[in-house]
């Protein structure tokens, strides 16, 4: 994304003209101070007060900052040749850097997990068969009994399902969709709640 995209996103937000915020950015970017540009730079800001301008500072920071990240997330997917065009396009269009790093967590370099040490002990397949058993058939142990390997420490059957599930669990936390589900519900219920370490205590302010 280019800057002339940026200077057009940022004018959307702040009901401002594209041009006021190119020109805007240039002073910034020349090392000028948001006050002498208020006060001094009236004509080519087109007469943009001190909060506007900050208002713009701050936008551009961000989706410099953004665009910075978007593409070192696409080159890190790209070398594990994992970018797939879907993932390429929702990473595309990620406007927000919390959307980036939700998309990106599947492919993040991890520490050493219980899904990964699952995972090396052969378990993925079966993972996938509890994601779907509508397709399978069977139950839950009848599948995992085929992935019993005493060799690769999958002891019995509820060793090879206890992995299983490790993986299936990271994998939905993993997920950007759930994440931002369970952020949007948490907005909509969650409650607050501060306890006083010292119940005991008085605050100096305890009357207000």
């Amino acid at each position: 994304m280019n800057e002339a995209k940026f200077y057009q996103i940022i004018a959307g937000e702040l009901n401002i003209r594209a041009v006021q915020v190119s020109h805007t950015v240039e002073l910034l970017d020349a090392g000028n101070t948001v006050p002498f540009i208020a006060r001094y730079r009236k004509e080519v800001t087109g007469k943009l007060d001190e909060e506007q301008i900050r208002d713009v500072e701050e936008r551009i920071h961000y989706l410099r900052m953004l665009e910075e990240r978007r593409e070192t997330i696409l080159s890190s997917i790209a070398e594990q040749e994992k970018l797939t065009p879907e993932l390429e396009k929702k990473i595309r269009e990620a406007t927000k850097l919390q959307v980036l790093e939700d998309l990106y967590l599947p492919y993040r370099p991890k520490r050493r997990t219980r899904a990964t040490i699952a995972r090396e002990r052969g378990l993925e397949p079966l993972a996938d068969l509890m994601r779907d058993p509508a397709q399978t058939g069977g139950s839950p142990e009848s599948l995992a009994a085929a992935f019993v390997d005493p060799e690769k420490d999958v002891a019995d059957v509820e060793a090879a399902l206890a992995g299983a599930r490790d993986i299936v669990a990271e994998g939905v936390s993993d997920s950007a969709e759930v994440r931002e589900k369970v952020r949007e519900y948490t907005r909509k219920h969650a409650m607050l709640v501060s306890v006083a370490k010292d119940s005991a205590a008085q605050s100096d302010y305890e009357m207000y």
